[in-house]
């Protein structure tokens, strides 16, 4: 995987020529310094800009943009900005015969599979599970009609506000994941700072560590 990594960013390195070569102890290619089961990269180009990728389970992220010197620090910024991924109320579909209590689905209706959802009821208390690709019904022998429905999609964190149901919904939600650029990294102005044999990056996710390609 991170033979991958680095093929795909080197390939990137070479789509544009550098525009504008700027000095900085940075400048290089970078490898995720991270457990066998995620891989990761990022090239740092003289040209103020920067490329970065991982793979991680089911997660993928990558995202390209700027960078700038602050001090002794690094700072990537997302260009352009990503528009994150949403989710939308939409019509409700039969699935084998019949319209689930909840469906999740892509623009193009097909099922999506382990979004957590919390539904809530007039009496008793709330109900919590996930999806599967033909969405979710209510147990035969429970007869309450759900009030309300928590969805949220754990790999990328896609949430929404809680969606109240009306009569004429009948107890039943379709929710629409509306990708837009998932998967895409929104760094505004996270920064990096040296660290033996690489650079360790500062998210709101967490701190991530790279070792540069060539250290020992």
């Amino acid at each position: 995987m991170i033979d991958l990594m680095r093929n795909l960013l080197l390939a990137a390195a070479l789509i544009a020529a550098p525009a504008a070569a700027q000095d900085s102890p940075f400048v290089g290619e970078y490898r995720l310094a991270e457990g066998p089961d995620v891989g990761g990269g990022l090239l740092i180009r003289n040209d103020g800009r920067f490329q970065y990728m991982l793979a991680a389970g089911a997660l993928d992220e990558q995202a390209e943009g700027r960078w700038e010197m602050r001090g002794d620090t690094i700072c990537l910024t997302t260009d352009p900005k990503p528009v994150p991924p949403a989710m939308e109320k939409g019509a409700l579909i039969e699935v084998e015969g019949a319209v689930p209590t909840l469906l999740v689905t892509w623009p193009n209706g097909k099922g999506v599979a382990g979004v957590d959802f919390t539904i809530g009821f007039d009496s008793g208390d709330p109900m919590e599970d996930y999806t599967q690709t033909y969405g979710w019904t209510m147990p035969e022998d429970d007869k309450r009609v759900p009030r309300w429905i928590e969805v949220r999609e754990p790999i990328y964190g896609i949430t929404a506000p809680r969606y109240e149901l009306t009569e004429a919904d009948g107890g039943k939600l379709r929710v629409t994941i509306v990708p837009n650029d998932m998967g895409v990294v929104n760094f505004e102005g996270a920064c990096a700072e040296k660290s033996e044999g690489g650079l360790t990056l500062h998210r709101a996710e967490g701190d991530m560590r790279f070792r540069r390609l060539g250290a020992p």
